[in-house]
């Protein structure tokens, strides 16, 4: 079995108990960003798998959408990320 050479950790142990791994995270091509998308890439930040700047070099997210995914999710949980509720909880 070969292991790709990674910098940081391989996996992280969440707050409920589950383990998460690089495996676990979203393909660098994705297009279409769901809410569990999101909260994984989040998740994955907040807990040392990989850091900010590398999720979005990969990603290809900016700042501004990195940091309103954070804030919605810490505010309103994670229906905040879904686009169907999106105005529901956006900031005016």
């Amino acid at each position: 079995m070969f292991l790709r050479k990674v910098e940081g950790p391989r996996s992280v142990t969440l707050p409920d108990g589950t383990i998460m791994t690089r495996a676990d995270l979203p393909a660098p091509d994705t297009r279409r960003w769901v809410a569990s998308r999101k909260i994984a890439v989040v998740r994955g930040v907040l807990y040392g798998l990989i850091t900010t700047s590398e999720a979005k070099r990969i990603y290809g997210l900016s700042d501004e959408e990195f940091n309103s995914w954070v804030g919605a999710l810490a505010e309103h949980g994670a229906d905040a990320l879904k686009v169907t509720t999106l105005k529901k909880y956006r900031q005016l």
